[in-house]
């Protein structure tokens, strides 16, 4: 018998799909063999040397594991490992005294770290949620919300977020699109250091913003990825998915340990479901996390073992917890000493325009206000690389590289005027 002539999987079937921008971006930065290259483009942490930090709790929780003589590789419960998913839950919904969790009315299942978060999140709305299935985003927002979203079949919408003018929050364009939405809409929400801009709302906004949710019965998908990265302070960062507990939202949190402990490519995450306080509430939430054991299942089967351990050893330790608090201080207060360098810099040149946003906008990112063409033109001609929309990593930045990058930025936004 011949082989086939032909596969079944053609062109018109199979098109190529286009490259991701970031990881194509990473790509041309490794092959770039110029000595003055800058990488401000991915979203990790570099030390003042430009190198990966491996935090020094996560050392020591690596000799506490390694020590242990009854380790072993079996595998986890589907819902993940207990000790770590009991404390990620205090850390993100406020602590052991949380309504949500004296009431008995969360549950919470590990996952592969955020991005598994909210597809899973995704998914669980895509089955059940009875209200209006359709996500609205920010504008912008992390690109993968739009594939993760659409990939289970819940239309995407968008609210404004970012002012080009004012290069910080566009409050009423926001609070107007989420009046404007279809009652009981899915509203995604970033709970800090929004990424890619840095702008986040203040708490009395967040107030606002819960109060237009309330009124419109809105669902709240909260996405963090930044607990204590962004501010140095754990409980500071929790402030917005805190006060909406509080108030008694029904909600669900996507939740990454990728950033606040270094552990990128371990994909430690983890999914949280809030449900209404209730007479009924416990019941509830047992068949919710029934149903999503079920969806594990089917996708993962279950979770991975080392990133959630590491995590699991610091959270129930309380001198380990204590230190890991005082390695998120280190890397924030790095970030902002840099944030501030570069404002400085820029201001010292004269450079055109106003960068106050520089500083006004928090956590691993930056929207600085460059056009496309300003960022290809800086890539060609500094060999530096950041996003075409103008988003930098603060963690790229460092006090060997930021005179160089400001000069560089300075020259083309006086090429442009």
């Amino acid at each position: 018998m011949s082989p086939p002539s032909a596969t079944s999987f053609t062109t018109d079937v199979v098109p190529q799909a286009p490259e991701d921008p970031l990881f194509g971006l990473m790509r041309a930065y490794r092959a770039d063999q110029d000595p003055n290259k800058v990488d401000l483009g991915i979203g990790a942490y570099r030390d003042d040397n430009a190198k990966p930090w491996v935090l020094p709790v996560v050392k020591k929780a690596d000799e506490v594991l390694r020590s242990d003589p009854d380790l072993n590789h079996e595998y986890a419960p589907i819902a993940g490992i207990p000790s770590f998913t009991s404390k990620a839950a205090e850390l993100i919904l406020g602590g052991a005294d949380s309504p949500a969790i004296k009431e008995k009315r969360a549950t919470s299942i590990q996952t592969i770290s955020g991005t598994g978060a909210v597809h899973l999140g995704a998914l669980f709305l895509s089955r059940f949620y009875p209200g209006t299935k359709k996500v609205y985003l920010s504008n912008p927002t992390w690109a993968n919300h739009n594939q993760i979203f659409t990939n289970v079949g819940i239309p995407i919408a968008q609210y404004p977020y970012f002012s080009k003018e004012t290069k910080g929050l566009d409050f009423e364009g926001m609070k107007s699109a989420l009046l404007g939405a279809p009652d009981r809409s899915i509203i995604l929400l970033h709970a800090c250091a929004h990424n890619p801009t840095g702008v986040d709302p203040s708490l009395a906004q967040w107030k606002e913003i819960a109060a237009i949710m309330r009124q419109k019965s809105h669902f709240p998908f909260f996405d963090t990825a930044y607990q204590g990265f962004a501010s140095g302070d754990l409980s500071k960062d929790n402030a917005a998915v805190r006060y909406f507990v509080e108030q008694g939202f029904e909600l669900v949190v996507a939740q990454s340990f990728a950033k606040n402990f270094g552990l990128y490519g371990e994909r430690a995450g983890c999914f949280h479901v809030v449900t209404s306080p209730a007479p009924d509430a416990e019941n509830t939430i047992t068949r919710i996390a029934s149903q999503l054991a079920i969806l594990q299942r089917s996708e993962i089967s279950n979770p991975p073992l080392y990133g959630a351990r590491i995590a699991s050893t610091v959270m129930n330790d309380a001198s380990l917890f204590a230190e890991w608090e005082d390695n998120l201080r280190t890397m924030s207060g790095r970030i902002i000493s840099m944030r501030k360098a570069l404002r400085s810099k820029l201001e010292e040149l004269g450079t055109p325009g106003t960068w106050n946003h520089i500083t006004d906008q928090i956590g691993m990112f930056s929207f600085t206000g460059l056009t496309e063409a300003q960022v290809l033109k800086i890539r060609e001609d500094a060999h530096i690389y950041m996003t075409k929309n103008g988003r930098i990593s603060m963690a790229g930045l460092n006090t060997k590289n930021v005179d160089y990058v400001a000069k560089a930025i300075d020259k083309v936004v006086r090429e442009a005027q």
